[in-house]
């Protein structure tokens, strides 16, 4: 990606970059050119050209409460098996009110693989998730990272819309984990994304904050994929100033995807 781009896909995310020292623009990382952690820049300047309208700041997400995980499921017998059976469950309320399932969408064998909540309206009527106004912010993230949302994988922990949009309660986390394990053994990431507080603990079975979380590294399951969280896309519409921070969080992301495995 050159410069050009580069520049147009952050300020879809509302977030300009100081002109890095160096002679000549960095290219952005891509999933198929593996880059030297070296060329990309350790410390990232950011400043913000939001105007904000809001006098008093969104409040962060509810913290959810701790819940009690299986251990991780090894494998899937395969993609059509565990759709069928998403499909078909109704291991909580959820199912009896839902129109669509979110399965998920993407490459099934992505590097990067991001994970949200629980669909929404437009996802509960499409069967897609990220697609509303959240989406379309998430689908900017994602290109301002040099990337296509066809070249990672996105899935949520919750597979059914929650009334009112509310966060999922304990009980449907819980009845619903075990789906995205075996998404994560399908896929085999290098990399997982967790998009907010509930994604966050729930993968982690925390009960910290999305803000206490970010900012460090952990691993998921056990084959100890790298693990970080960051804002959900919805989180920031709320509050754009955070969008800097979540920039921080994917360059976090890229150095590492683009450092070589030691395997």
């Amino acid at each position: 990606m050159d410069e050009t781009q580069r520049r147009a896909y952050l300020e879809a995310m509302d977030i300009s970059l100081w002109q890095p020292r160096f002679s000549s623009p960095l290219p952005m990382p891509s999933m198929s050119t593996v880059m030297p952690v070296s060329a990309v820049p350790k410390v990232v300047e950011i400043h913000q050209t939001i105007e904000i309208k809001e006098t008093n700041p969104a409040p962060e997400p509810i913290i959810a409460p701790v819940i009690e995980i299986a251990p991780p499921v090894i494998a899937a017998p395969n993609w059509e098996t565990l759709i069928a059976r998403v499909n078909a469950c109704r291991a909580c309320e959820l199912g009896a009110l839902r129109t669509k399932t979110v399965f998920g969408s993407g490459k099934r064998d992505a590097a990067l693989m991001l994970i949200g909540e629980a669909p929404g309206a437009e996802e509960d009527q499409t069967g897609e998730p990220f697609v509303g106004r959240a989406g379309k912010l998430l689908t900017a993230i994602v290109k301002a990272m040099g990337l296509e949302r066809e070249q990672i994988y996105i899935a949520n922990v919750v597979k059914c819309r929650p009334p009112d949009n509310r966060n999922p309660n304990a009980n449907e986390i819980a009845a619903c984990v075990n789906y995205l394990r075996e998404q994560v053994a399908l896929i085999q990431p290098r990399m997982m994304l967790a998009l907010g507080t509930v994604a966050g603990q729930s993968l982690l079975n925390t009960t910290e904050t999305v803000g206490a979380l970010r900012g460090r590294w952990f691993t998921f399951g056990e084959t100890q994929i790298p693990l970080r969280v960051t804002y959900h896309p919805a989180y920031l519409l709320r509050s754009p100033n955070q969008k800097a921070k979540v920039w921080n969080d994917l360059v976090a992301v890229m150095e590492r995807m683009n450092t070589p495995s030691k395997n």
